[in-house]
């Protein structure tokens, strides 16, 4: 059905489109993307403080950031590596707008398409074919002397590391409200499905599937003999306390927001109240998606007798 706006006109369709300026290829991707959503009557809206470094035509929309950033969008579409994909899934969650990633970086698990798929990926918007997923986020909050000083939220994950390279950060994990382990080490990170290939992966945590509700516990170059990821409940609450003998230390949510972690500060992760909503443009499963994006070897294999 189509929308329809005042006086039964149809309603614009409007999407938002994000693209790392500093990069020559997302530049002249997201030219071809503008050009092919407005010669299908689609309005494309930018960042004012991007639109000098893109060949714009008149007819884009631009706007400051705000919280209504993307107020009347149906769209976000990404052109970037993991970094802008995942600054475009800051204002997704905001808005609850879907997010589309085109990858121009190395791996970019959060993408759905490639550079090379830009057509397909613009006939797609224009059809609406296209369908929206859920991914699980963290809400993340920071309790010094029993008071709640930072709340945060993460995507991929929430990680407590050291601060100082020549020191470890002494840390006790907690899952539930009981402690499990005192690690000597250079941080423990905390995942969603979706960050378990990222900076959890790099840890040695395990590859979890999006479908699987659940948390992830990693500790990163662990001095304990036992400090092997954990995988719990998705209403788990995970803590990772910093000892007061220890250095200070910080924490990352997705590897963009940080504040500094004094000795004796406790931080808590649960299951994010908001989610992040990911277009899907492929009905491709995520073991072939991770086969394709690391490069697995998979000569030999038959399959199933048929």
């Amino acid at each position: 059905m189509t929308s329809r706006g005042q006086g039964g006109e149809p309603a614009k369709r409007t999407v938002f489109l994000l693209a790392h300026t500093g990069r020559p290829a997302a530049v002249r991707s997201a030219e071809l993307v503008v050009q092919g959503l407005l010669r299908w009557g689609v309005g494309v809206r930018v960042l004012g403080a991007e639109a000098s470094d893109l060949p714009l035509p008149d007819a884009v929309e631009t706007v400051e950031v705000d919280e209504d950033v993307l107020a009347g969008c149906e769209l976000l579409v990404v052109l970037g590596g993991d970094g802008t994909l995942l600054r475009g899934a800051e204002f997704a969650r905001a808005s609850g707008v879907p997010m589309v990633g085109v990858n121009l970086g190395r791996i970019g698990f959060l993408a759905e398409a490639e550079r090379d798929d830009l057509d397909q990926v613009v006939d797609r918007v224009v059809a609406r074919d296209y369908e929206v997923e859920e991914r699980m986020t963290l809400d993340v909050l920071v309790r010094t002397d029993g008071h709640v000083v930072h709340t945060d939220w993460a995507l991929n994950e929430a990680s407590v590391e050291k601060a100082a390279r020549e020191r470890m950060v002494e840390v006790v994990a907690e899952i539930d409200g009981r402690p499990v382990s005192r690690y000597g080490c250079d941080g423990v990170v905390c995942a969603t499905p979706t960050g378990s290939t990222a900076y959890a992966f790099s840890a040695g945590g395990p590859v979890v599937w999006p479908e699987v509700e659940a948390l992830l516990m990693v500790p990163i170059s662990a001095h304990a003999l036992f400090a092997k990821p954990l995988l719990t409940a998705p209403d788990s609450v995970l803590a990772v306390e910093v000892q007061p003998e220890t250095p200070h230390g910080v924490l990352w949510c997705d590897g963009r927001r940080s504040v500094d972690l004094p000795a004796g500060a406790r931080v808590e992760v649960r299951r994010g109240a908001v989610p992040v909503w990911l277009a899907r443009l492929h009905h491709a499963s995520f073991t072939d998606r991770l086969v394709a994006k690391f490069a697995l070897p998979v000569s030999g294999w038959r399959g199933a007798a048929r």
